[in-house]
């Protein structure tokens, strides 16, 4: 049976070039829940033998491991092999998958990772996977077949790598908020993550220096039902962490919806401050509870 390492939180992904132990090193040292070290977009062809040596090096020092994860080439690009080779000799928490389309590639790396596990003495299964799942346009299509995928604890979306593939020069409707199809890719991940019981984790925001559209954003999405988000700067790090975490009115009301349905067993419906809740909102506050540290 396959033994996971302890997940963290996942409320934010912070990204850090796996060519610069400089920022690596700021990434680690910043509040995010996870730490990303990047091997595919942020690191050139000609850089990647040396941001791998540099990658596997870097995590072999670190005690919180479980946080430290590395986002590898796609299967696709023919540099997973190498990737791999090099970093999971050093155990990193997990590793988020590019370009995914469906999960026989999510169930094509768990064989490898299965593998190089047994190689190097670690557990078996205890590599965490997360899959950025609508890069390419056949990747839309499969975004609700992750259900049951082994090691897969998260799936998040990208709208550049789409947007390359079909040659669309703009994301954004003059407001800022994105046109139709990456609002699909966005929804469509959300919905397959929470058919496959994952956590979905809403993509970065590039303008790093405007934490008060990040945290507009950030909130927006929540509430929709993503879990966390991914991060290039640490100084978005702080905004999310703070967007993702229930305040204290939220777990206040939530504790009041369980005592509601507590105070009447077997109800099907309660009253609560003028309104009346019916189970789906019991469960919502049962989930919030749970996000908050608190058994609900």
């Amino acid at each position: 049976m396959s033994v996971h390492t302890p997940l963290p939180r996942m409320r934010s992904w912070l990204f850090a070039p796996g060519d610069s132990e400089r920022k690596m090193t700021k990434a680690s040292e910043s509040a995010a829940d996870i730490v990303l070290l990047d091997l595919e977009d942020s690191v050139t062809p000609e850089n990647k033998p040396a941001a791998r040596k540099g990658v596997a090096e870097f995590i072999k020092t670190r005690e919180d491991k479980h946080r430290i994860w590395v986002r590898i080439n796609p299967l696709s690009s023919g540099e997973t092999t190498h990737d791999l080779e090099a970093i999971m000799g050093s155990a990193p928490g997990g590793l988020f998958l590019p370009k995914a389309e469906g999960r026989e590639d999510v169930e094509t790396l768990d064989m490898r990772l299965s593998e190089h596990e047994a190689a190097h003495g670690l557990r078996v299964g205890s590599t965490h996977v997360a899959a950025l799942v609508t890069e390419t346009p056949k990747a839309m299509f499969h975004c609700g077949d992750y259900a049951g995928s082994p090691r897969l604890v998260a799936m998040s979306w990208g709208a550049e790598d789409l947007s390359s593939a079909l040659g669309a020069r703009v994301q954004h409707r003059p407001d800022g908020s994105y046109m139709p199809m990456y609002e699909l890719a966005r929804n469509l991940c959300l919905l397959g993550a929470v058919a496959a019981n994952c956590a979905p984790i809403e993509t970065v925001m590039p303008e790093f220096r405007d934490l008060d559209k990040l945290r507009e954003r950030a909130l927006m999405v929540r509430s929709q039902g993503y879990r966390g988000m991914l991060a290039i700067h640490p100084a978005q790090v702080d905004v999310i962490n703070e967007a993702f975490t229930p305040s204290a009115d939220e777990i206040a009301h939530a504790r009041a919806i369980v005592q509601a349905f507590a105070d009447n067993p077997g109800a099907g419906t309660v009253g609560l401050d003028g309104q009346m809740l019916d189970r789906p909102h019991l469960a919502l506050a049962q989930r919030l509870l749970a996000e908050a540290g608190e058994n609900g």
